[in-house]
């Protein structure tokens, strides 16, 4: 799948409200910081300060999509409005506060969270796009996440049985050169961008050895360069998968932060 099919939207109606909404919020702020001082604690900077916790709030709300009393009808549509409304409540903070640095800690602290949570969830959107796709486009081996070091497992032992029966010139290859491959997990980050990374150099071995062992260990040595392969794309799943799962945890727990913080500020605002 190439960046321009990642980045092309779904729903792209979502996208355009969505731009024409912030384009709103920001011409109004023009306006009114225009023709007054602007003040997050009154008028329009009051109003889209309320507008962005409002939307965080029904942001916490996502893990409802499971639910069977969907409000939004269906999945897609919680997924669509949970994205575009995170990314609109974001603007409206930074307009809320008057698109200037915060003062003290509680107002860094908001502001550094809802762009971490903005960014974050954007980056979750680009990788639960990008990196099935990937996988269906250049992966032949599919595996659940848990079962990948059983099924690594499974092909030690298939390379170890072929060994086993060959040629000493082969057996002493796979020894040398394959088998520490197999039996190790070689997670790599150039997975996120090409699930075939290195898999060239990986079985340019394998080829080298042909013209090496007995012709009627040529079979045995395909058999062996085609476990390697199933063992790379294992890796590649390791890796992807792995990252879609870990992602969660640099979204979920500061958007909770995050909304712990804006009750102290409402609490706050509303105190003093």
């Amino acid at each position: 799948m190439s960046l321009a099919q990642v980045l092309r939207p779904k729903v792209p109606r979502n996208l355009h409200a969505t731009l024409a909404a912030s384009g709103v919020a920001f011409s109004l702020f023009l306006l009114v910081s225009w023709r007054w001082a602007w003040s997050p604690k009154r008028g329009l900077g009051l109003a889209l300060g309320i507008l962005a916790a409002l939307v965080f709030v029904f942001e916490m709300a996502y893990p409802a999509r499971r639910s069977r009393a969907r409000p939004l009808g269906n999945a897609l549509r919680f997924l669509q409005a949970h994205v575009y409304l995170g990314a609109f409540a974001f603007v409206c903070v930074l307009l809320h506060a008057g698109l200037r640095f915060p003062e003290g800690s509680l107002g860094w602290a908001l502001l550094l969270l809802s762009a971490w949570t903005a960014a974050s969830g954007l980056l979750g959107v680009w990788l639960q796009k990008w990196i099935p796709a990937a996988m269906a486009s250049g992966l032949q081996v599919e595996a659940l996440y848990e079962r990948i070091p059983e099924l690594v497992e499974g092909l030690l032992g298939e390379a170890d049985r072929l060994a086993a029966d060959a040629s000493d010139a082969l057996e002493r290859f796979y020894r040398q050169e394959v088998r520490d491959g197999l039996a190790l997990q070689r997670p790599s980050w150039a997975y996120l961008f090409d699930v075939r990374a290195g898999r060239e150099a990986a079985l340019e071995p394998f080829r080298r050895m042909r013209a090496y062992v007995p012709q009627e260990d040529k079979e045995k040595l395909e058999d062996l360069a085609s476990i390697y392969t199933d063992k790379l794309e294992l890796d590649a799943q390791l890796v992807l998968q792995g990252v879609l799962r870990r992602w969660l945890w640099i979204h979920v727990p500061p958007a909770g932060l995050l909304m712990g913080l804006i009750v102290v500020h409402v609490f706050a605002w509303i105190w003093y």
